[in-house]
């Protein structure tokens, strides 16, 4: 480390600003012929959400995924602290090239614990380059006014310093990116080895478009995508569409959905498109002298394999049959539906080339609004009867559940099955993907054009089966880099009032996680966490904050895992019983207590000793976490050694002497039955009302036993017995980990785990267990209303890297 911190100062040293240029933003440092730029603020989110991705998991196992995966493999040992740009360019052997560019700061790469890295300092011509080589693969990187770029190719870096203009309109459309979603990709379609996003051939990228923008939000089981792209040319095809107005698709409503889907394009003004499309179609084009179009504002294409279906879509349903008054020589009906001979088949490719390149159209029906034009007679047999049996698109729930992220109108749209989305995908790695997209029913794409750009929106997303009433499914299964330390854990979203995951790794990394499954940040700390997490709002405005205890430290974190100062507070001695969050009066004015040993430390959230607090010392080691219990007005903190309960007032003095002599358990302390409830080490239920007075119960409950509980609600678990309001239900025996009682919308709920038999119960409040348990699990499983429709869900560790995400309908 030394040494590279020693190499980059050298580079410091050396780097000068171009006086010709004045570059004030990443993007001016991205190499001349870059084809992609993919821009993110969090490096770790984004790996993480590529490695959690279905859609991902499938390409991971092409050869173009695994080639760049390795290329990149030293992007982790970057630590950035704000923005990332990677770019991909092709170098003059046709060989991929990348450029890592972010702001150079202090510990941005770490290489003192790599195995098989190797490093040295080039300089020349008042240049000064680092070549590194990790498990035999050489990059290069330099530092040019104060940011850092790493490429695989030295040419890049060597014309790092030498940039003698900057693209203003990459510049422009770079600044439409934000910077809240996984990754934003910026495609560069002159210099793009991406070939098409369409099935047609006559729809390349490089004439499609000049510059694309997006932003992608990478899920478990979806890619939603959403930008903006614009032609600077007015050969670029997109700008066939300036000064039309996009209508509402309708495709969807013929298209039956045993095809593979559709392409449909919407115009508000025949004359405006047909003056747009005339660069693009041949002088001699019949399209100039007929009407037929003068009332469409939708045409689409039907894809069916090999076959195509041409689709009108009429505003004037008799103007437009009068315009086909001489194409009534009826070839057959189907069902009470005439087809009809067509003798102008190549008319819609000469219209509407390159949108349209079908030119054999010899056949057509009309369905209400609806002229269908096709060769194949089958294909309009289908369409028929699908649109007479309700059988289209329109009507399949897994295109609805898509077309609600989607505008209603578009110029220009497609739709696709697995086999178009595979063929697009295919085309473009130009190596096949094997079979694995076959639940991803609908794909769609589209663009909505709007003054002197296209607004882009796409979404890939698994079809999930809608579950049924009193049902659970696994909604998630998020995999982390390394195997969980502690149990996942519910926070709640502030701004979105929905439930986030909260996970520790064995690393000591924190987590949270979004009930979509992306990773959104990833946090080092100091240790591992002590029990379970609390959230307050340190500066009462409704903006929640983490905050929790390590053996060494009391965190409190921001919403973007950010530390809240003056925390992290740090301690020499051993914090021994999680982190104690107590707000008594419902104020906001927290106080938070912190156990070491015997000794209790209460403290203000400026990280300051509450000097009003007295209570120092207990007689022992403390055996669990203290609890603030408030009854009537009243304020009680209890804790407990071996051998004594603690009842005290919020100054710390005692406020209750218990009448007992027992050994505690470390179980907690409930307010239960309107008195102080907890166990001994023989089982017995100790009670104790607020005089003092302790009544003791004989539970029959193993040495080693677990119990929760509610005001008015006892939950028990001992051996393979679980209790629940005095109904015992017999479990199969293994190893079971603590039972947890939740109380959610008026219900109770018992949840225990079965360790050894990786299995996860849920019972009801009458020890009932609920419809569709156990589920598989590895953890005590916490539950709560996950989302905006309040779905009942549960998180649980999965696999010893991973978190699992159940629903309950």
């Amino acid at each position: 480390m030394r040494f590279f911190c020693f190499a980059l100062l050298l580079v410091l040293t050396f780097s000068c600003n171009n006086p010709d240029v004045n570059r004030t933003q990443l993007i001016h440092y991205t190499p001349e012929n870059t084809s992609i730029i993919l821009r993110t603020d969090n490096i770790e989110s984004l790996k993480s959400s590529i490695k959690n991705s279905g859609f991902f998991e499938i390409l991971s196992n092409t050869k173009t995924f695994r080639n760049l995966e390795t290329k990149l493999e030293h992007v982790s040992l970057l630590k950035p602290t704000g923005d990332v740009l990677i770019c991909f360019s092709k170098d003059k052997t046709d060989s991929l090239q990348y450029t890592i560019i972010t702001t150079f700061s202090k510990n941005l790469i770490i290489t003192d614990s790599l195995k098989n890295y190797k490093e040295e300092t080039l300089t020349y011509e008042d240049k000064s380059i680092i070549k590194a080589t990790l498990k035999n693969h050489t990059f290069y990187s330099t530092v040019v006014d104060s940011v850092f770029m790493a490429s695989s190719s030295k040419d890049i870096i060597d014309s790092a310093y030498d940039k003698a203009f900057i693209d203003t309109e990459l510049e422009k459309i770079y600044n439409t990116t934000a910077t809240d979603k996984t990754v934003s990709i910026i495609i560069n379609s002159k210099q793009s080895f991406i070939k098409s996003l369409f099935l047609d051939q006559g729809l390349p990228l490089k004439t499609f478009t000049n510059y694309t923008a997006v932003d992608v939000d990478i899920n478990q089981n979806q890619l939603f995508i959403n930008g903006i792209t614009k032609g600077l040319d007015s050969l670029n095809t997109i700008n066939i569409f300036k000064n039309t107005i996009p209508q509402e698709n309708q495709l969807q409503n013929i298209t039956p959905n045993n095809s593979d889907g559709f392409m449909s394009f919407t115009f508000n003004d025949f004359e405006n498109l047909k003056t747009n499309l005339q660069p693009f179609t041949k002088k001699d084009s019949v399209a100039n002298s007929t009407t037929l179009f003068d009332n469409i504002i939708e045409v689409g294409v039907i894809y069916e394999e090999n076959k195509r279906a041409i689709v009108l879509n009429s505003l004037d349903i008799m103007a437009t049959k009068d315009e086909l008054l001489a194409e009534l020589n009826t070839l057959e009906t189907f069902r009470e539906t005439d087809i009809f001979n067509f003798s102008n088949p190549d008319l819609f490719s000469k219209t509407f080339h390159p949108l349209i390149t079908f030119n054999n159209a010899t056949k057509y029906c009309v369905l209400d609004n609806f002229f269908v034009f096709a060769d194949d007679i089958e294909l309009l047999h289908n369409i028929i009867a699908s649109y007479l049996n309700k059988t289209t698109l329109s009507e399949q729930s897994y295109f609805n559940d898509i077309k609600e992220q989607l505008n209603d109108a578009s110029s220009l749209m497609l739709v696709g099955n697995p086999t178009i989305l595979k063929t697009v995908l295919e085309k473009n790695l130009e190596e096949p993907i094997g079979s694995g997209l076959s639940n991803y029913n609908a794909s769609a794409l589209q663009f909505i054009y709007d003054t002197n750009f296209a607004h882009v929106n796409a979404i890939i997303k698994q079809t999930k089966i809608k579950a049924s009433e009193n049902s659970v499914s696994e909604e998630l299964n998020i995999k982390l880099d390394t195997d969980l330390l502690n149990t996942p854990q519910f926070v709640t979203n502030h701004i979105t009032k929905e439930k986030e995951i909260v996970v520790q790794d064995i690393n000591n990394n924190l987590y949270l996680i979004s009930n979509k499954g992306k990773i959104l940040w990833k946090k080092q700390l100091e240790g591992p966490i002590l029990g379970t997490m609390e959230q307050i709002d340190i500066y009462k405005n409704g903006r929640l904050q983490l905050t929790f205890a390590t053996p060494h430290r009391v965190y409190v974190l921001d919403r973007n895992g950010k530390d809240v100062a003056p925390f992290p507070a740090k301690f020499n001695d051993n914090i021994t019983q999680p982190l104690s969050v107590f707000d008594y009066d419902k104020n906001k004015n927290y106080r938070l207590l912190v156990t070491q040993g015997k000794n209790i430390l209460m403290y203000d959230v400026n990280a300051k000793l509450v000097s009003g607090f007295t209570f120092k010392s207990a007689n022992d080691n403390i055996i669990n976490q203290p609890q603030h219990i408030r009854i009537s007005g009243k304020d009680y903190i209890t804790l407990k050694t071996q051998n004594k309960l603690y009842i005290l007032d919020r100054t710390g003095r005692t406020r209750i002497t218990p009448k007992t002599s027992t050994t505690f358990s470390s179980e907690p302390v409930f307010f239960y039955n309107t008195k102080f409830t907890t166990t001994n080490t023989t089982g017995d239920l100790i009670s104790i009302d607020t005089n003092g007075n302790t009544s003791v119960l004989n539970l029959n409950l193993a040495e080693k036993h677990h119990i929760d509980a509610s005001s008015k609600t006892l939950a028990t678990q001992s051996e393979n017995r679980l209790t629940i309001k005095g109904k015992t239900v017999e479990l199969d025996f293994g190893t079971y980990a603590p039972l947890k009682l939740f109380y959610i919308n008026d219900k109770i709920y018992v949840s225990v785990t079965d360790l050894q038999a990786h299995k996860v119960y849920l019972y009801d409040s009458q020890g009932e267990l609920l419809s569709n348990f156990p589920v598989y699990g590895n953890s005590i499983a916490t539950l709560d209303t996950i989302d905006k429709n309040r779905t009942l869900g549960f998180a649980v560790k999965g696999e010893s890297n991973s978190v699992i995400l159940y629903k309950i309908y």
